[in-house]
């Protein structure tokens, strides 16, 4: 489960836009960077490959809710 996920915008321009993210799970801090084409770069310590398999569509779904819709 993910909790207390926060984001910020990093750069915003025609070339570039990008996101910074961060939360806990497991009781680990994860962050990373989230760009406009839907790309995750995680910070270190990164997840491992079973534990990103499940976090990934979850910050997707995340950053597609709190940057691209409407509220």
């Amino acid at each position: 489960m993910i909790s207390h996920f926060q984001w910020k915008e990093l750069r915003n321009n025609l070339l570039r836009r990008e996101w910074s993210f961060s939360f806990f799970t497991q009781g680990t801090y994860y962050h990373g960077i989230y760009d406009k084409e839907g790309a995750i770069h995680w910070g270190t310590p990164a997840p491992s490959d079973a534990l990103k398999q499940t976090l990934e569509p979850k910050i997707h779904d995340l950053m597609l809710y709190h940057i691209y819709e409407e509220h």
